[in-house]
């Protein structure tokens, strides 16, 4: 077997790496960190045994990139890539459900069916290698060839809402354009969020892939995530979570796609089907609990029709709070309200609406799935994004003024938005006053997710960077390869 100059380079590299410190030169088997060579872009780390027997899962940073950037070399065929990603989505098919249950254990957010199926989506909704197009220019003076290339290592942070789900969904979709990753998980959910990343390296080394493509830290913190942001072995960040760990990985030098907040609204005009519209809304806002940032968190109701659609909400499972029992829900899981700067109380984020009715001593159907409160558009219920199955209701005088108050409530994220309607001219003109990243008509919001509306789905919404849904071909770069004046066979 020949070896070309690149290859005794990293050899030469190696062994040399080893001698300097002192001890015996080791084959590639035994387990060192290679340099690139030429190249010195991190401390040598060896590459430590698993912590607790969990595939990838390491005690440091530095031992959690190396081990990455060590099984990214080794997916360059798409081919091998297309085989473990088939098999991941066998192997967290069978575990779909063990990991909804394991995330609602550990966060308590949520509930376990909602996740469940969130779980199914990703496996079977998130595109793989056939989301990369190469792209071919033919011309007078030859021919250009546009390739999308892997960055290398990502370092990705994820959620306590939505943790199995991103991980697969993030890491397929990053396998799939030829990337690892160093993920950050958030420290309410490490356990399930460990549990997912060792079932999708135990699938890739089952046929024949790396055991390490997906990696991460044992005890995941605030320290950690700031030395992967500044990590000369990480190449690209992609952070799904709130704004403050959107500005702390902004602050380093690499690029980031982040996934920011949203507020999503729905309108509901005069003309909407409005069973239609009640059956979809609580759907939508009641789905694992309103953990899910495209959940919609406040209605818009023109005037004409707003009694109806409550009636109608009413019989969809929602249950309707008076206005005393709104402010009594408001002052129970509000903190500083009614002061100037009201925010939502973390400890009832994700729980279920029995829980919360029973905050104020109401007592709720079991089968109740979300409560409704009456609001006028400046209450902190309309403001702020709740994250938890309570939805106001805000009635508007005509179609336009629910939309233009859309647009103020939904605070510029850019994110999701929703109507229903069946006059065009409104659903244009939200459409394009909304501006946001995903806007669903006729619709609960989770079809802009690919539950049940077509297309691919996504658990990192890139809206303050401009990415949108992400997949695949979102984790690339763009190599142009140019052969002047040849292979132009017309």
């Amino acid at each position: 077997m020949s070896l070309t100059e690149r290859e005794i380079r990293t050899i030469v590299d190696r062994i040399t790496a080893e001698l300097d410190r002192g001890g015996r030169a080791a084959s590639p088997s035994a387990g060192a960190a290679v340099r690139e060579p030429g190249r010195s872009r991190w401390p040598e780390t060896r590459l430590s045994a698993p912590t607790g027997g969990m595939l990838g899962i390491f005690e440091t940073v530095d031992q959690a990139v190396a081990a990455a950037r060590s099984a990214q070399r080794e997916i360059r065929t798409l081919e091998l890539r297309d085989r473990i990603i088939a098999n991941q989505r066998t192997r967290l098919g069978e575990a779909a459900a063990s990991l909804a249950e394991d995330a609602v254990t550990e966060t308590r957010l949520g509930n376990v069916p909602s996740k469940t199926l969130k779980n199914r989506l990703v496996i079977d909704r998130t595109p793989g290698t056939e989301d990369l197009h190469p792209e071919i220019l033919s011309g007078d003076h030859g021919l250009t060839l546009t390739e999308l290339a892997p960055w290398g290592v990502i370092g990705a942070v994820t959620p306590s809402t939505n943790p199995a789900a991103t991980i697969i969904n993030n890491g397929i979709s990053m396998i799939a354009s030829g990337n690892s990753v160093v993920f950050g998980a958030h420290p309410l959910a490490k356990n399930v969020t460990n549990r997912t990343i060792h079932l999708m390296n135990a699938a890739s080394a089952e046929v024949g892939g790396p055991e390490t493509l997906l990696t991460a830290v044992a005890e995941p913190s605030i320290e950690a995530a700031q030395a992967m942001f500044h990590h000369r072995g990480i190449d690209l960040l992609v952070v799904t979570g709130g704004g403050g760990v959107v500005r702390a990985a902004q602050e380093s030098d690499k690029r980031v796609i982040a996934a920011g907040p949203g507020n999503p609204p729905v309108v509901v005009d005069r003309t909407a089907d409005l069973a239609q519209a009640a059956r979809d809304i609580v759907a939508g806002a009641s789905f694992d609990n309103n953990i899910v940032c495209t959940c919609e968190k406040e209605i818009l109701a023109e005037e004409a029709i707003a009694d109806p659609l409550l009636a109608e909400l009413q019989r969809n499972d929602a249950v309707l709070l008076s206005a005393d029992e709104a402010e009594a829900l408001a002052r129970a899981i509000l903190t500083d309200y009614p002061g100037p700067e009201p925010r939502m109380n973390k400890d009832f984020v994700g729980k279920d609406p029995a829980v919360l009715a029973g905050l104020i001593g109401k007592r709720v159907p079991e089968t109740t799935r979300l409560l409704v409160a009456e609001t006028g558009k400046d209450h902190p219920f309309a403001v702020l994004e709740l994250l938890t199955p309570v939805i106001p209701l805000i009635r508007c005088p005509d179609v336009d003024t629910a939309i233009d108050w859309a647009v103020e409530l939904e605070h510029g994220f850019k994110h999701t938005a929703c109507m229903h309607s069946r006059n065009l001219d409104a659903l244009h003109r939200m459409a394009v006053a909304m501006n946001c990243s995903i806007f669903v008509k006729n619709g609960p919001n989770l079809a802009g997710l690919g539950f049940g509306g077509e297309g691919p789905t996504a658990m990192t919404i890139s809206t303050p960077t401009g990415e949108g849904p992400t997949s695949a071909r979102t984790f690339v770069r763009r190599r142009r390869c140019v052969l002047v004046d040849y292979f132009r066979i017309v």
